[in-house]
């Protein structure tokens, strides 16, 4: 046997035994055998963190892959929650009837029917798709602390793949007083049909 041989055998069989040694220590060695373990080890058991791309679940897909997806602008906003510039966005004056998509995943986020002339410099709406008296359980976007440049904001995401679409603000219109500040960049619109 040669020495490539001998190196290939012996680090399969060392790859397989620390694979085991894993399942032992979290108690699942007697559910699984050797030929699944490889298996087992690839997988997370958490949706937010697996290790393998699944195509119904954006929340897997690699940043290498947005970066093909989306335009480098489009990409900085959603994957690396940068901002647009003020009253640079392709829908900051856009109120024809429609809805406002995620422009990863193409889940419904805001309808036009929520937007309102903020005179802020980003497209700016009432409330989410899909909320009921104030409720947002039912709609696409995930609200949490944003305090990343010394301020502290509520940021806004998009709940099917984590793009970062803007903020929201106390100071609105009534009746919700809500302002969503979110950025053209992480929208695409679809209109109406009759």
């Amino acid at each position: 046997m040669s020495l490539s041989t001998v190196f290939r055998v012996f680090y399969r069989s060392s790859s397989r035994f620390q694979q085991l040694n894993k399942l032992r220590r979290v108690g699942r060695f007697d559910k699984f055998s050797i030929q699944n373990a490889q298996r087992c080890n690839r997988l997370s058991t958490c949706r937010f963190y697996t290790t393998e791309v699944d195509p119904d679940d954006p929340r897997t897909v690699p940043d290498v892959e947005w970066e093909k997806r989306l335009t480098p602008e489009q990409y900085a906003v959603t994957r690396e929650r940068k901002t647009e510039e003020p009253f640079s966005g392709s829908y900051l004056n856009h109120f024809e009837k429609g809805t406002y998509h995620c422009v990863c995943c193409d889940t419904e986020l805001f309808s036009s029917e929520a937007k309102f002339d903020s005179h802020c410099g980003w497209p700016s709406f009432t409330e989410a798709y899909g909320t009921k008296d104030g409720d947002e359980a039912l709609s696409h976007v995930l609200r949490r602390p944003d305090n990343s440049i010394g301020m502290i904001r509520t940021e806004v995401i998009c709940k099917n793949c984590d793009a970062h679409l803007g903020h929201v603000f106390d100071d609105g219109p009534e009746p919700t007083g809500q302002r969503f500040c979110i950025n053209s960049l992480s929208l695409k619109f679809k209109s109406y049909r009759p």
